[in-house]
């Protein structure tokens, strides 16, 4: 997500920081660069000037702070600026009232559909963490697209959510049936799927108005594909002209999109952005923090979203477990292999790696990734050979335990030494952490 605008970013943030003095010819370039990144990311012309000149009027005249650089001060400006340009710096998690009726919109191939699941997936989520379970139906009036009432049924069933089918074919007289069904029910959220078209067209913008006026959604969402850019703003205004919308959910963020649409929609449109999209699973979905987004544009990282994907993904045994050894200075291969799968729990390298602080400009190799993931994959395999004594005392490994092992991974004894390497070298650390009182 924002893997262009990251690295066009992180490109200027290094020259700026680099150079150690700010200047008016340097001041000048850097939001040259600024502009052409954002043009480039497909940010319609006017915004983009909108955005250098807020950065220009901060900048130039700006007294220099004595306790930091004047490349960092500069940064400093352009990120308040990405800040404010995309949402401002309102954190309060974005939550659904119960009851509420949720009224979903998008084209046709936005991945609207799938999106409901995700979302209510993630509602799912966080009610847990509360130590509550939300009871959500889901129904759709969305006639048009062949198998998209089936879909979405299948979706339910995968989420934890009820689904509720109307005998009528007639979205309006549907609705009635949705309604009266979710209000018996004592439902806390109904998420209702309306139909899409390929493009934007009169009848299902009057369609989508008498569902709005009979249902009286609490909120309103609509679903954007970020691949198109400039397009998708105007579906946004065209949506909002006639219909209205509460805030947006951009899909397929994960993909070769320039990020152009995510960062000019806020202040295009006046309304937030309250879902990502990241990925095809279920629970690929993030809500949007600007101040987040804003780090990871300039290079900064996003280190407290990995921190909550590690808390939600790692189990708390796991964690405490390790945490035992880590204290102790004592590495175990068990507690190695422990590490590797809370990584592989977390997602992929190449995904953890856009979470890292200065990481934006790093040119990794697609190769040299998937080489990592498939070392990881054969140690945990080689560690799941070993006896529970020789997790232990890897010491104990000769050379025909090596082999034995080997045979039993289905790997050659030169991976089980590398294993064997990289378990050494992370014992260092460990002790070397434990000295510098790290914990």
């Amino acid at each position: 997500m924002f893997d262009f605008l990251s690295r066009k970013f992180s490109e200027i943030v290094s020259k700026l920081i680099d150079g150690g003095k700010l200047t008016e010819n340097n001041i000048a370039q850097a939001l040259e660069s600024v502009r052409e990144a954002l043009l480039e990311a497909d940010v319609p012309y006017e915004l983009v000037n909108v955005f250098v000149e807020s950065v220009k009027s901060e900048a130039v005249g700006k007294k220099i702070l004595t306790n930091i650089k004047p490349g960092e001060q500069f940064v400093k400006i352009v990120y308040d600026q990405l800040q404010a340009f995309m949402g401002g710096k309102d954190n309060v998690p974005f939550t659904f009232q119960i009851p509420s009726v949720v009224m979903i919109m998008g084209l046709q191939g936005s991945g609207k559909t799938t999106s409901i699941a995700k979302i209510v997936h993630y509602v799912q989520k966080e009610a847990v963490k509360r130590g509550k379970k939300r009871n959500i139906l889901l129904a759709s009036v969305d006639y048009y697209r062949p198998a998209a009432i089936d879909q979405l049924e299948v979706l339910s069933q995968s989420v934890q959510a009820s689904f509720f089918r109307a005998s009528s074919s007639k979205p309006i007289e549907a609705v009635h049936e949705i309604m009266n069904h979710f209000k018996k029910g004592g439902y806390d959220l109904l998420f209702i799927d309306t139909a899409g078209r390929l493009h934007i067209d009169t009848h299902m913008l009057e369609e989508l108005n008498q569902i709005d006026a009979l249902v009286n959604p609490r909120h309103k969402l609509l679903v954007l594909d970020s691949m198109t850019g400039q397009e998708s703003l105007a579906v946004a205004k065209a949506f909002d002209e006639r219909v209205k919308f509460h805030g947006a959910m951009l899909t397929k963020l994960d993909s070769d999109t320039r990020g152009g649409a995510a960062f000019a929609f806020r202040y295009a449109l006046k309304k937030p952005i309250v879902f990502i999209g990241t990925g095809e699973k279920i629970d690929d979905i993030d809500l949007f923090r600007a101040d987040r987004v804003s780090g990871r544009i300039l290079g900064m990282g996003d280190v407290l979203s990995l921190v909550e994907k590690a808390e939600e993904q790692v189990k708390e045994s796991d964690k405490n477990a390790l945490e035992r050894s880590l204290r102790k200075g004592a590495l175990t291969l068990e507690d190695f292999a422990c590490q590797m799968n809370m990584v592989q729990n977390m997602g992929s390298l190449t995904n953890l790696m856009k979470y890292m602080p200065g990481m934006g400009s790093v040119d990794i190799k697609p190769e040299m990734m998937e080489r990592a993931e498939r070392e990881m994959k054969f140690f945990r395999a080689i560690i799941g050979s070993m006896t529970p004594k020789e997790r232990l005392c890897p010491q104990i490994l000769d050379s025909s335990r090596k082999k034995r092992v080997a045979k039993g991974a289905g790997v050659d004894v030169t991976m089980v030494n590398l294993l064997l390497q990289r378990f050494e070298e992370s014992k260092q650390y460990v002790k070397l952490f434990k000295k510098l009182g790290r914990f």
